[in-house]
């Protein structure tokens, strides 16, 4: 056996760890259902989060409830979409999108919630930290974000596209 054949059977042989394992599952399709699994434990833990916050705030504004409606639709969206390619590819991203389109009206709201605080955006420093948590609705996003990427990714049984 040549050198270059005995260096060949030590990388096909040689395990795979780390950020070449995760490209490898991203690439064979592995990927999508773990990312909606995932999405779906974010949105679960993001809307005990959301009700938490809200609740100490004694959910003054009615708007305070769309969140803790909208964001447990990824739950079941990111479930199905693990055991399902149709729900991957239809109710994920849906749900999806909803969410992220209500984290940004979030951060829209909770931006001019500081505006209204005493002082307004002059007292910037005090208010951001004293007033509803500027970026917290972008977690929402985020997750949201996270049930889109799954949605588009390959699935484990779809053919593979040329390079």
């Amino acid at each position: 056996m040549t050198v270059a054949r005995k260096a060949r059977a030590a990388r096909k042989s040689a395990p795979v760890h780390g950020i070449d394992r995760l490209l490898g599952d991203v690439r064979t399709g592995r990927f999508e259902r773990s990312l909606a699994a995932l999405t779906a434990g974010g949105a679960l833990v993001t809307t005990a989060e959301i009700y938490t916050s809200h609740d100490s705030a004694s959910f003054g504004n009615r708007t305070m409830w769309w969140p803790i409606f909208v964001m447990p639709t990824l739950i079941p969206a990111g479930v199905a979409a693990v055991f399902s390619r149709r729900a991957a590819k239809t109710v994920l991203p849906v749900s999806s999108a909803l969410v992220i389109a209500n984290g940004l009206q979030g951060t829209y709201l909770h931006a001019r919630g500081v505006s209204q605080k005493p002082g307004g955006w002059k007292l910037g420093l005090y208010n951001v930290e004293m007033g509803p948590p500027l970026f917290a609705p972008l977690l929402a996003t985020l997750v949201g974000g996270m049930g889109l990427l799954a949605s588009i990714l390959r699935r484990e049984e779809d053919p593979k596209v040329p390079a």
